[in-house]
């Protein structure tokens, strides 16, 4: 092949690719809404087998309140059920323990320390004659 054909098959290339990967093409974005579609759905139906009715609705309830906590508490039941820790259904009673489980090791301890050598106005020795 000469240089010109060469180059003439690598823009054709080119401009296929940028047609494809192009934000505002119609089938990319319809292929990656079904894709996603797909995968809520599986997630549904993985989290229907796992938990029964009142669980799932505690979860629905705090994915609403609470939406990146309650794609948390998903993400850990799912993960829980596909390496297969889980037996049987999950009760609203064990959620809760997954729940408040989830809380504490999110949280934050704070921590006050009051460091009264510095604090110069708090000191005993102060004469209150001088006021």
């Amino acid at each position: 092949m000469s240089d010109p054909e060469l180059e003439a098959i690598r823009q054709q290339r080119l401009a296929q690719l940028q047609a494809q990967y192009k934000p505002g093409n119609v089938d990319n974005k319809q292929a990656m809404e079904e894709k996603r579609q797909e995968m809520e759905d599986m997630k549904n139906s993985i989290l229907s087998q796992v938990l029964d009715q009142c669980a799932r609705t505690r979860l629905n309830i705090l994915c609403l309140g609470k939406p990146e906590k309650g794609k948390m508490i998903e993400s850990m039941i799912l993960n829980m059920a596909q390496r297969g820790l889980l037996n049987g259904k999950l009760g609203e009673k064990q959620l809760i323990n997954l729940i408040k489980g989830a809380n504490q090791q999110t949280q934050r301890q704070t921590v006050v320390k009051f460091d009264r050598r510095r604090a110069a106005l708090d000191s005993d020795d102060d004469d209150l004659s001088n006021l």
